[in-house]
């Protein structure tokens, strides 16, 4: 069982592409996109084009961060009430 798991793995890095960790160097620094939502400010936070916070601003009332739950797409919780739930359906999708 072990050689087949060794086998599995080789056959995976054989698929990765190997030009492409040159043509984009890892940057440490996040890339912040401000976008105005109706009556807030939302903030967007991404490291290297993964989204991992959201800042939102309301116009009245104090902001929030939304963060990552699990690592997953579009699973975020409050930062300051991580028991909160935040609806993530989709209702569309063409």
């Amino acid at each position: 069982m072990g050689t087949l798991n060794r086998l599995l793995l080789v056959g995976l890095l054989a698929c990765l592409p190997l030009g492409a960790a040159a043509d984009e160097p890892v940057s440490a620094d996040p890339d912040v996109t401000i976008r105005q939502d109706g009556d807030r400010t939302i903030e967007e936070y991404r490291v290297n084009g993964f989204l991992y916070a959201i800042k939102v601003t309301p116009k009245n009332g104090k902001p929030y961060f939304l963060v990552r739950a699990d690592g997953s797409d579009g699973n975020f919780i409050r930062a300051d009430d991580p028991d909160m739930l935040i609806p993530a359906w989709q209702l569309f999708s063409w």
